[in-house]
């Protein structure tokens, strides 16, 4: 039976209308586990609703041009050149959202041959690593990332008042930006930080306020350190 399965191709496997039912109804059930998982283990805490709707269709699609093409080279290269017509254009994503969109071309693939098996075992081995992985926070900083303004006078001498305030509340504190603000008589310096998750945010705050002479100080939370106020 499994020899069957995962040999098949698509003309022994879906060329009948239940094998046809079939690769779509696995396309889609594969599809929406990848986008539930994807919702659960993205990091924002409001996911594209548009990319978890593209993650369930996007294997029927693929399903669907897998069972067009077959065998037919022509219609395979036809194909191509229709689809080298359009043309996208989105600013690029998140690296881990590039791998589920390919995670779910692959299951598209699989489905559309006719391994119906093969793509179910594989989309649910590889969405248990997915989320075994965001269990265990693999890859992620040890803190939340957060960027710090904090305002000085202009007398001050920034470049080392702050350090021990923020080697004891973070984890890394880099200086990403200073300026000037009304008319020089303040200086404003932007940190990308890393917050220790056992100290909270008001002591982080009034230790700094003891060493800028309680001037504005700005902490935006959840936000990457590639990000600007």
């Amino acid at each position: 039976m499994f020899d069957t399965i995962f040999s098949g191709t698509a003309n022994e496997t879906v060329a009948t209308l239940p094998g046809l039912l079939a690769a779509l109804g696995t396309a889609f059930a594969v599809g929406l586990l990848i986008s539930v998982v994807y919702r659960k283990t993205h990091r924002s805490r409001t996911p594209s609703p548009s990319f978890a709707l593209t993650l369930v269709l996007l294997p029927a699609v693929i399903t669907v041009i897998i069972l067009l093409v077959g065998n037919n080279v022509a219609r395979a290269f036809s194909l191509a050149g229709a689809f080298s017509i359009i043309r996208f254009r989105s600013a690029p994503g998140d690296p881990k959202d590039i791998t589920y969109v390919l995670f779910a071309m692959a299951v598209g693939l699989a489905a559309g041959m006719g391994f119906l098996l093969y793509a179910g075992l594989v989309g649910a081995a590889l969405c248990a690593v997915m989320v075994l992985l965001e269990i265990c926070r693999y890859g992620q900083p040890r803190g939340t990332e957060k960027l710090l303004k904090i305002t000085v006078p202009e007398d001050l001498d920034y470049e080392n008042a702050f350090d021990a305030v923020l080697g004891r509340y973070t984890h890394s504190a880099r200086l990403k930006k200073v300026r000037t603000a009304d008319l020089g008589s303040l200086y404003e310096l932007h940190y990308a930080v890393v917050t220790k998750e056992e100290h909270g945010e008001k002591a982080f705050i009034d230790e700094l306020r003891c060493r800028n002479g309680n001037l504005n100080i700005t902490l935006v939370l959840h936000a990457p350190a590639d990000a600007d106020f």
